[in-house]
């Protein structure tokens, strides 16, 4: 059931999300957490569930540097003569949208026009940002979408919640294998579910068939890709990925194998930022041996804001490789890499 969190503000899970998208879909959406797979997928729901209902034009507005939120205020009122209804699909990076933005958040809010439909996307939000004024009359007009990861002791009954909507299962150490292997991230606990659909019949998947999927990695040689990644070396991503692309490489095991590198990238970036110490923050991101060096170098190269655009970007490569979003896999694997190399 639904939280209502005070004034008639309404607060969902991830999980019943679903189910309440095929009601008529309220007038404003805020999705925000700390899981990036359940933001994205929350996210994606509420736009297909838009589509569905009739909203044919989505216009996207990204509060970056330099915003101008008049541009929210024009968006609510260019609505076409003849369209249908409209969805604004405003996203703040930042998470803080500053004075300009909270007023124009709260004048948003006041307005009632028929036909218009608005989905907020945030970060992960502190309670400080959850008290603020832009937030509250946020989350008094419309329906909080919170998407943070379960606790851990919850995470092997995740696994096999997301191993049953491909028909398989396991036996609970295997749920729980995958759960300690990916140490509560949920984007890397998709990705090794994912791996175990493509590796495997339906039906039931052994706890030895789980271990051998989840450790080999680097069945298509992409530990030489990841290496080039690391290093910053564009032109040898290029000729890899090409070789990869004739030897019809699985496209699933090469990007999880390139994003279990971007995680631990844009863990152990943050944390430097944050003023931790670069040796702290490597063994926070349990990255010990060989792979120091190389992690080491890519973070002093590469800040965390870029880091994170680029689990955003393998998630939106995710979803051209299910045909949920359209697109050249092989192209967008290239830029990504190249990205990340300069």
């Amino acid at each position: 059931m639904a939280a209502d969190i005070g004034n008639g503000a309404v607060l969902l899970r991830p999980e019943q999300l679903a189910a309440h998208l095929e009601k008529p879909l309220a007038p404003l959406y805020v999705v925000h957490g700390d899981e990036p797979l359940l933001t994205i997928e929350a996210a994606d729901a509420i736009r297909a569930a838009a589509r569905k209902q009739g909203f044919e034009e989505r216009e996207v507005l990204i509060a970056g540097s330099g915003f101008r939120w008049d541009d929210l205020l024009l968006a609510t009122g260019n609505m076409s003569l003849f369209g249908g209804a409209k969805l604004i699909d405003l996203r703040i990076p930042s998470g803080k949208p500053g004075r300009d933005g909270g007023e124009a958040l709260q004048r948003h809010c006041a307005q009632n026009a028929n036909g218009l439909a608005t989905l907020i996307s945030l970060p992960l939000l502190d309670w400080q940002a959850k008290k603020a004024s832009w937030f509250t009359a946020l989350a008094d007009a419309g329906v909080v979408v919170e998407c943070n990861a379960p606790p851990l002791t919850q995470l092997p009954d995740w696994v096999a919640q997301r191993m049953a909507r491909q028909k398989q299962h396991s036996s609970r150490e295997g749920l729980e294998f995958i759960a300690g292997h990916v140490e509560g991230n949920l984007l890397a606990a998709h990705q090794e579910i994912q791996k175990l659909a493509l590796l495997y019949p339906e039906g039931g998947v052994s706890l030895e068939q789980i271990e051998d999927a989840v450790l080999d990695v680097a069945r298509f040689d992409v530990d030489k890709l990841r290496s080039a990644l690391l290093a910053g070396d564009a032109g040898r991503c290029a000729r890899l990925l090409d070789g990869l692309r004739a030897e019809d490489a699985a496209l699933p095991l090469l990007l999880w194998a390139l994003s279990s590198e971007l995680r631990a990238l844009a863990q152990i970036r943050s944390a430097v930022e944050a003023g931790q110490p670069m040796d702290a923050a490597l063994k926070a991101a349990k990255v010990f041996g060989p792979r120091q060096g190389p992690l080491r170098a890519a973070a002093q190269r590469v800040s965390a804001t870029a880091a994170r655009m680029a689990l955003l970007h393998a998630a939106r490569i995710d979803r051209m490789i299910k045909g949920l979003t359209k697109g050249d896999v092989w192209d967008e694997m290239l830029q990504l890499t190249l990205k990340l190399a300069k």
